[in-house]
């Protein structure tokens, strides 16, 4: 399924070098060199809290916990509600 929002080149390119990653240990090296500290710690947060929302925490243990903002947990809690199922693919991959 391909989103119309992301229908670039581009963006295909950096999906597919993504998923050329073989380990945890390339993914820092790549990630260390595409992105800043502050950038993969908002994707990390972001998905901290997607996976404390779905266990249930409420908004003032997540931002306790993990320092994100109300209207971070917002949009994640939004997305995880009316987005495409993304966080719950993955976290349920993680668990595994």
């Amino acid at each position: 399924m391909q989103l119309k929002k992301f229908n670039d080149k581009s963006i295909e390119q950096l999906f597919e070098a993504i998923l050329s990653l073989e380990d945890i240990e390339e993914c820092y090296v790549f990630f260390d060199d595409l992105c800043t500290v502050n950038e993969i710690q908002s994707l990390s947060q972001r998905l901290e809290v997607a996976r404390m929302l779905r266990k249930g925490s409420t908004y003032n243990q997540i931002e306790a916990e993990t320092g994100a903002s109300t209207a971070t947990i917002s949009r994640v809690k939004r997305c995880l509600n009316y987005g495409n199922d993304g966080y719950r693919m993955a976290l349920e991959r993680i668990k595994k």
